[in-house]
């Protein structure tokens, strides 16, 4: 299928007869055509194919399709309906009355190739450069960042379930592309115990029960991957994808141990950002994340939304990193203000919460961007903060002569460069023994056998972190913070009305396109809503609240 050139073009005039004699108060699709004029131009697509072959349908057109089927949360299916059958939509997308359309499978068509080609962010940032142009965007000001956890397209599967679904996958793979070697060995009871979903058996209760279950479930499967690559086996058979993630899985779950295969014991299992979670989506990862009390544990991925946040024009949605579960937040803030930057939208003030903050960010954002991070910044977690004893703040450093003076007047007698378990450059500063062990003021200073020893980070990231926390403990701060509260109804927004927590498609490309997809069908509702006069919504206060007399 090649490209058609030309792009989507004026809206025919008996469509635009009866799209105002139906829609005589307009519609959010009519309403955006006349204000934002055509949104995609199919030169954003030309890479995406071929220059011979059948022509087909516009990109542009398709791309459009795509947004407004997220605006109003419909499959694929209801999609091509709505472009055959709906006035206002022939109107936004300028087809002729008598348009017949397209059938729902070339949705999905087009997505496999935007998603092949790495276009997906031409979608947003299409968008974002039509708001620029219409001086509903500009650089500077206030944004403010947040991210929710997105469950994967699949079945949460506890451990017995998920090496259980692996098998039934590997042995449905191999009995469709070689049921003749398949059959020639397998066991009787394979086809009970693999025949039909996991979900659908009643696993055992006891914990020795279960662990004699997936016992037998980790000797099958090493029995299954011994047969595929030995000599009797056709050679390619090892190279089939459920095959694949049968070995890799079992790697991960089950090791031998005196001649026989044992589930391996949650210490000894891979980290959060390798190890499987489901066959049916080999990125999904599992995620943790803890609020106070309240603990989420989710399989999926995480999606971080990035808003403006001015009083004087919408709040328009900038950025969207999509990523697995196990990242945490703060491995995005780097790629977040460099494809800003890219953009030229970086703001003035980026507003986060505590999980995108540490010294190192904020003294890059405002040396590489001059960006104020503006974040809480985590508290020591050392046991002299929580007993009142002599904590960091407490103590004089010389940064030129390479030198900490404790409270006391005692020197430090060595200072070197090292690296933190994480591979942060640190500094690693130490007292004598013979300046501390006659200390009065011991108990109070360090528990070690040893003279005290403190762990800095370079000059300027420690300055930065310590300048953080006395500012956060101000007033003031908490008014320039107080903006951040709004991210919070984005993310409602986005998950009540556009279905944001629960991935539509399998693998992170596809997920990364549906939140970027979410992002543009809440920036045209945002747009249209500022276009009607539709104010922001308010703090909901209830009725007693509101009796409450004022300070």
């Amino acid at each position: 299928m090649s490209l058609r050139g030309g792009s989507v073009g004026q809206v025919p005039t008996d469509t635009v007869l009866v799209a105002k004699a139906a829609f005589p108060k307009g519609s959010l699709a009519i309403r955006l055509r006349d204000e934002l004029g055509e949104l995609f131009h199919d030169d954003l697509f030309a890479d995406l194919f071929p220059r011979r072959g059948c022509p087909g349908l516009p990109p542009s057109l398709l791309a459009l399709v795509l947004v407004l089927q997220f605006v109003e949360g419909l499959s694929d299916r209801q999609a091509a309906d709505a472009v055959r059958g709906r006035i206002d939509w022939k109107y936004a997308l300028s087809l002729e009355l008598s348009d017949p359309g397209f059938d729902y499978s070339v949705l999905s068509e087009f997505r496999d190739r935007v998603v092949a080609g790495g276009a997906e962010e031409r979608l947003l940032e299409s968008l974002l450069d039509r708001c620029r142009e219409r001086g509903l965007l500009r650089a500077g000001g206030r944004q403010r960042t947040d991210s929710t956890h997105v469950m994967a397209a699949t079945r949460e599967l506890n451990r017995l379930e998920l090496a259980a679904e692996t098998m039934r996958c590997a042995l449905n793979a191999l009995a469709a592309a070689c049921p003749g070697w398949l059959d020639e060995w397998i066991a009787p009871e394979w086809f009970d115990r693999y025949g039909r979903r996991a979900e659908d058996y009643r696993l055992p209760r006891g914990v020795q029960a279960r662990t004699d279950l997936a016992a037998e479930f980790g000797s099958d499967g090493m029995e299954l991957l011994q047969r595929v690559h030995g000599p009797l086996a056709p050679t390619w058979l090892r190279q089939l994808p459920a095959v694949q993630t049968l070995r890799q899985l079992w790697v991960q779950q089950f090791h031998i141990v005196d001649g026989a295969v044992r589930w391996r014991t949650a210490k000894d299992l891979p980290p959060g950002t390798a190890r499987l979670t489901t066959p049916f989506d080999l990125q999904a990862r599992c995620g943790l994340k803890r609020a106070g009390q309240r603990e989420t544990v989710w399989h999926g991925y995480k999606a971080h939304l990035t808003e403006t946040c001015e009083p004087d024009g919408p709040h328009l949605i900038t950025h969207v990193t999509t990523t697995v579960a196990s990242v945490p937040d703060i491995a995005v803030v780097d790629a977040l203000h460099a494809t800003l930057a890219e953009r030229k939208l970086l703001p003035e003030v980026h507003v986060v919460d505590a999980g995108y903050v540490d010294g190192r960010l904020m003294a890059a954002a405002r040396a590489e961007h001059g960006i104020d991070l503006l974040g809480p910044m985590k508290a020591s977690t050392s046991w002299q903060t929580s007993d009142s004893g002599y904590q960091l703040e407490n103590f004089s450093i010389d940064w030129d002569g390479q030198q900490v003076t404790c409270p006391n007047g005692k020197g430090s007698s060595v200072w070197y460069s090292d690296r933190s378990p994480t591979g942060l450059p640190v500094i690693r500063v130490e007292f004598r023994n013979s300046d501390c062990k006659p200390c009065p003021a011991r108990s109070q200073c360090t528990t070690s056998k040893r003279g005290r020893r403190i762990t800095l980070r370079p000059q300027i990231e420690h300055e930065t972190i310590q300048r953080a926390r006395a500012d956060q403990a101000t007033s003031a701060w908490r008014d320039r913070y107080a903006v951040r509260h709004g991210i919070e109804g984005t993310i409602s927004q986005a998950v009540r009305s556009f279905g944001l927590r629960r991935s539509r498609y399998r693998g992170l490309a596809k997920t990364r396109l549906q939140h970027l997809l979410t992002a543009t069908a809440i920036n045209l509702t945002r747009v249209d809503a500022w276009t009607v006069g539709t104010p922001f919504a308010s703090t909901r206060t209830t009725p007693l609240l509101k009796l409450r007399p004022a300070a």
